[in-house]
């Protein structure tokens, strides 16, 4: 049995030879990367500099775009390289940090969105208690438990799949996955099968939780509720549900995938569903969140018109 340690690289098995239209596919990839970041980073700033965005709704927003660049982080830069190498290898310990950026991305992305559920919940059905409830001191608690939560339940995995012993190096992917490694074990992995059932009910289903409750009592309300509360939950919910739902099926996906025979699936169709998670997500919620979020709207509008006007 050879120890991972042994190995200086992986293989990541699912890229297909596109001769030279490699190059096309980086122009594009990098195009789409560029443009995560500009978005991301243009609300970051827009709701850190505008006062009047200083509310617990923003600042759930604004911790969920830093988490798309930073997810984006985990993956673009690697996958760019990998895109013009003919090799397609990456080192052990780049595997591993983008094993760790991936998974942190992705628990983060759904504690972030329990959180804004659970905020709109407040707004919508206790107005009144709303600003007693959800002060200042506990959004910047909320986020901090949440990002800390998420990089020890992430380095915990890291820790179980650096001590296993590998009998290969090749990963059928694109880009890293911890179970793809765990599969490649020859060593006893009754440990990380366990932990990553217990951490896959954490990531997914306890999120899930106060995203329910939210959504039932919201219903209620708006079954019962005026016109303008029932517009309120509209403006406010779609957004996120659209979110949600987005990034639900995203990783059901690669879940699916990762997991289960998918060889009738043509290797090009597999490869964009399998990075769609990573793409379209932190491309999707500054677009979705920008339109409807009408005073985000408002001030980039705003800021777009001044710089037009300006000689």
């Amino acid at each position: 049995m050879v120890n991972s340690t042994n190995f200086s690289h992986f293989i990541l098995g699912a890229f297909v030879h596109t001769g030279r239209l490699k190059y096309l596919c980086f122009m594009i990839t990098a195009i789409l990367y560029i443009m995560i970041v500009f978005a991301n980073s243009i609300l970051i700033e827009v709701i850190c500099m505008k006062r009047s965005l200083h509310e617990p709704m923003y600042i759930f927003l604004c911790s969920l775009f830093v988490n798309e660049l930073y997810g984006s982080a985990g993956l673009f830069p690697f996958l760019l390289i990998q895109i013009v190498s003919d090799t397609h290898t990456i080192s052990v310990p780049l595997c591993f940090l983008q094993i760790f950026c991936l998974y942190t991305y992705a628990s983060i992305e759904f504690c972030n969105l329990a959180l804004m559920s659970y905020d709109r919940y407040l707004a919508i059905c206790c107005p009144l208690q709303y600003n007693t409830r959800m002060t200042s001191n506990k959004v910047a608690l909320f986020i901090a438990v949440v990002w800390l939560y998420c990089f020890i339940k992430s380095l915990i995995t890291l820790s179980l799949s650096v001590r296993l012993q590998l009998c290969g190096n090749m990963i059928n992917s694109v880009y890293c996955s911890n179970y793809l490694i765990v599969k490649l074990a020859c060593s006893d992995t009754r440990v990380n099968n366990i932990y990553g059932i217990i951490a896959t009910i954490f990531t997914i289903f306890v999120p899930l939780i106060p995203i329910l409750f939210s959504y039932i009592k919201i219903l209620k309300i708006c079954l019962v509720g005026s016109k303008e509360t029932r517009q309120k939950a509209v403006s406010t919910c779609t957004p996120h549900l659209a979110s949600l739902l987005n990034f639900s099926f995203a990783c059901c996906f690669e879940v699916f995938q990762s997991r289960f025979d998918m060889t009738s699936v043509p290797s090009v169709l597999r490869i964009i569903l399998s990075l769609y998670f990573m793409i379209c997500q932190p491309l999707f919620n500054p677009i979705m969140y920008g339109l409807k979020m009408s005073k985000i709207r408002q001030i980039c509008k705003g800021l777009v018109f001044s710089q037009i006007n300006c000689p």
